[in-house]
């Protein structure tokens, strides 16, 4: 037997009007729900076609009134294939394809929304549910705000928008009660959530082991005083017929699976717990005799494994039945996760966007747990976990369906940046999350400035010139960090360059283990600094590579002769000469 999720106003707006269309009655619309023909089922004169599979006639208009939908409070659905027309049939149907269908409504809602679509057939009639969830923020269609007042759509201007929605766009479908009762939870989910609680060592936490499980569910704010569990609960301790999640296991890409989690019917702890437990037995440990961490290390930090997986059960979009895909390849672990970003967050602020949940009581059971992180700092967490093992960060993006994609790569561990890290004795900057980003960023591309830094660090640019006062002010065995590049005018942003003893002995550490420093050729750090900066000398350069200025003006000429730069005088030479910018930016 399935948990039964509820109540849902708008699923049971659905379920009566499918009664009332299987029962021939026409139903009247209301503010959740509204009846809509598929467009490319009517001919220029109205007649009735066949419909197509793909139609963006038909998805246009579908997204208007689906965002029209998601900008109400509480959101609410569209049913597709019905008639209005009294002398025709009532159900006329619909061929749209789902997928394709739900991928359009994202692209003409500027990939705003993503909805639910599902087909339900009626006698001979194959209908689509289209449920729109509420909006954070007002999804514009053809630059216009439409909501729902009654029984049809009218269009709003965003302020009045944001001030009729500030107490009511919070609606939270993982904090509503279900009409699960708590007989229903599963031992095995309780003991899981004692071990997960025993494991965290916090004092509040451990307290909790030992509650009965009616005194632990209401100290979780999971249970009401009948005994019914909320959504988040049901999930939780009880679970769904569809898998939550689904771990596979290979050596390598392309391999059949070694290992694999993915069971339906039991309870989302069940699965994370016996998840963790395998994606641990394929985390391998080494040891480390050096560098930010020290001591035996597992292969990818089991921080950052988890605070993947766990983000992308708790943020996901419930509302489809596909489980959070979860591929432990080699050393490298992805995570993909049903529905786009939300709430504002994009890839490029991930790092620094206030933490927002499409289900905001999951994410705090969870975090009650001590299975995710309460203060929305787990992404921090794991790019800064990543580092200081000298890892590449996480890679976090949005593609098509859409679903959320989080990698983490263990492949080949930077030993020696993390160990001239250590080496200058300053850990407080070390734990300092954007010092790190700086550090690593200034290591792979030998110079910065505040512009280049602030995309990268996904903060202002007045905030990059704090961390950088910072760094500035630090030193590397008695001299300073950084130095500037030689070279910038007065008026222009000031570059700054690792200082020829930082860089001497980040050099010393590639050496004793025989590695040499992976850095960009000459021609490729001319042209990224100059296309930045929008020029460049022969004595910028110098500094940037640590060289004379007379050993790179072949550089600069060469990217004259490519067509990227020209001279900033027909001379050629002279005091102040300097290359332009000329490339575009596919160049």
């Amino acid at each position: 037997m399935g948990t039964t999720f509820g109540p849902d106003p708008i699923a049971v707006e659905i379920d009566t009007a499918l009664e009332h269309l299987d029962a021939g009655h026409r139903v009247p619309e209301c503010k959740y729900l509204d009846f809509k023909e598929d467009s490319s089922r009517r001919g220029k004169h109205g007649e009735l076609l066949l419909g197509r599979r793909e139609d963006e006639r038909a998805a246009e208009q579908l997204a208007g009134e689906a965002a029209c939908m998601a900008n109400t409070p509480g959101g609410g659905a569209l049913i597709v294939g019905v008639n209005d027309k009294d002398d025709e049939p009532l159900l006329i149907g619909t061929s749209l394809d789902t997928e394709w269908l739900r991928r359009r409504i994202y692209e003409h809602t500027s990939r705003a929304l993503t909805v639910d679509v599902r087909e339900v057939h009626v006698h001979d009639a194959r209908l689509l549910i289209v449920r729109s969830p509420t909006a954070l923020e007002p999804i514009k269609v053809k630059g216009k705000i439409c909501w729902r007042i009654g029984d049809h759509c009218e269009e709003i201007d965003a302020t009045s928008w944001h001030h009729r929605h500030q107490y009511s766009i919070r609606y939270d479908w993982s904090a509503q009660f279900s009409n699960v009762s708590l007989e229903e939870v599963r031992p095995a989910a309780l003991d899981a959530a004692r071990a997960f609680l025993q494991a965290s060592t916090d004092e509040a936490a451990v307290e909790l082991v030992n509650c009965t499980s009616r005194e632990l569910l209401s100290r979780l704010n999971a249970i009401d005083g009948e005994g019914k569990l909320t959504n988040a609960a049901a999930l939780v301790f009880v679970g769904r017929p569809e898998p939550c999640l689904d771990y596979i296991r290979r050596d390598m890409p392309g391999q059949d699976s070694g290992d694999r989690v993915r069971i339906g019917g039991v309870s989302l702890l069940e699965q994370l717990q016996r998840a963790f437990a395998v994606a641990r037995a394929y985390n391998p440990l080494s040891h480390v005799s050096s560098g930010l961490v020290e001591g035996q290390v597992r292969q990818l930090p089991e921080r950052a494994i988890r605070e993947a997986i766990v983000n992308g059960l708790a943020h996901r979009e419930w509302g489809l039945p596909d489980a959070t895909l979860i591929e432990h390849e080699g050393a490298v672990l992805r995570v993909t996760s049903p529905g786009g970003f939300f709430g504002g967050v994009t890839a490029e602020n991930i790092i620094t966007h206030p933490s927002t949940s499409r289900n905001v009581a999951l994410t705090e059971l969870l975090a009650s747990l001590r299975i995710a992180e309460r203060e929305g700092i787990g992404v921090d967490r794991m790019v800064g976990d990543l580092l200081r093992r000298g890892l590449r960060m996480p890679t976090i993006r949005e593609i098509d369906g859409p679903y959320v994609v989080t990698t983490l790569s263990g492949v080949d561990p930077d030993v020696a940046w993390t160990s001239w890290l250590t080496g200058m004795d300053v850990p407080e900057l070390m734990q300092n999350l954007r010092t790190l980003m700086i550090m690593r960023f200034l290591t792979d591309h030998l110079w910065i400035d505040e512009d280049i830094l602030a995309p990268y660090l996904q903060v202002p640019v007045e905030e990059v010139h704090e961390t950088l006062e910072l760094l500035r002010q630090t030193e590397c065995d008695g001299e300073p960090l950084l130095r500037p590049v030689r070279g910038v005018p007065d008026e222009a942003l000031p570059a700054f360059i690792l200082s020829k003893r930082a860089n001497k002995l980040l050099d010393m550490e590639y050496a004793n283990r025989g590695l040499k420093r992976s850095v960009p050729s000459r021609a490729v750090t001319a042209r990224q600094y100059a296309r930045h900066r929008g020029r460049i000398s022969t004595t910028e350069l110098g500094a940037i590579l640590g060289v004379r200025a007379s050993n790179v003006g072949q550089v600069l000429k060469g990217l004259m002769a490519d067509g990227v730069l020209q001279p900033s005088s027909e001379a050629m030479a002279g005091r102040g000469f300097h290359y332009l910018w000329k490339g575009d930016e596919a160049s």
